[in-house]
């Protein structure tokens, strides 16, 4: 479980967040989203401790990060970007390449092993980035906008694939986006936040099951929901 209670941030003048408080259950996905500005990422910073602040956060102590540039090392193959944590955490050596190869077969990587990152689309560089970070079994990923570079049919796909990797593992998963759609697909809850100084205004629970598919997108209830929330964003613009 993670556990969020009367989070705030300041930036010298600008009032970030304010009074944020938010439970997160063992393997839920959740995603939030909310105007620009109005303290996303840098809630999802507060969680994963790369930033300060007055409020609390209570974690387990395996977590990973996705953020939007998937700051590969240019100088390491794919192969050997997976490993890297994994040299850093000494995991046996006799293991390492093992657990690289079944998680890169994991994103659909196999057969680019000894490919750099230059030679890689966007969405192959952020199956490698959610391959790396998959890599030690976190207890939880958070994610901020990791598919916002790439173009509108490689997301969907992303989408799915996220989706089946978190249905197999179940880890906890939080997400921030702009994209109702991309939110209403991947989540059990839609964390809607207000403009800044951010807080939470909506929680949605989405009634779909764990069988998502590119069928789910077309249909009433999926396309309501998107609209739904997305009316609960314009009211605050």
């Amino acid at each position: 479980m993670i556990s969020v209670s009367n989070v705030t941030k300041h930036f010298d003048k600008v009032h970030a967040l304010a009074e944020v408080n938010l439970d997160i259950a063992a393997g839920e996905f959740i995603t939030i989203v909310g105007p620009s500005g109005c303290g996303k990422s840098t809630l999802l910073r507060i969680i994963a401790g790369l930033v300060s602040t007055n409020g609390s956060v209570m974690k387990p102590a395996k977590g990973a990060f996705v953020f939007q540039d998937a700051a590969l090392l240019p100088w390491r193959n794919v192969q050997k970007n997976v490993e890297l944590l994994m040299e850093l955490e000494s995991v046996p050596k006799a293991q390492i390449a093992e657990k690289a190869r079944s998680v890169l077969q994991q994103v659909g990587l196999t057969g680019f092993e000894k490919s750099y990152p230059h030679q890689l689309s966007g969405g192959m560089k952020m199956r490698l980035s959610l391959a790396r970070s998959l890599v030690l079994r976190p207890d939880y990923l958070l994610m901020d906008e990791p598919l916002s570079a790439v173009d509108e049919l490689t997301r969907e796909v992303l989408q799915e694939e996220i989706h089946t990797l978190w249905n197999k593992d179940k880890f906890t998963a939080i997400l921030v986006t702009h994209n109702v759609a991309e939110a209403v697909f991947l989540s059990n809850r839609v964390v809607v936040m207000s403009p800044r100084p951010g807080e939470i205004i909506h929680i949605v629970d989405v009634p779909f099951g764990d069988d998502r598919n590119q069928k789910l997108r077309s249909t009433s209830k999926f396309t309501k929901l998107v609209s739904d929330i997305s009316g609960k964003l314009r009211t605050w613009k």
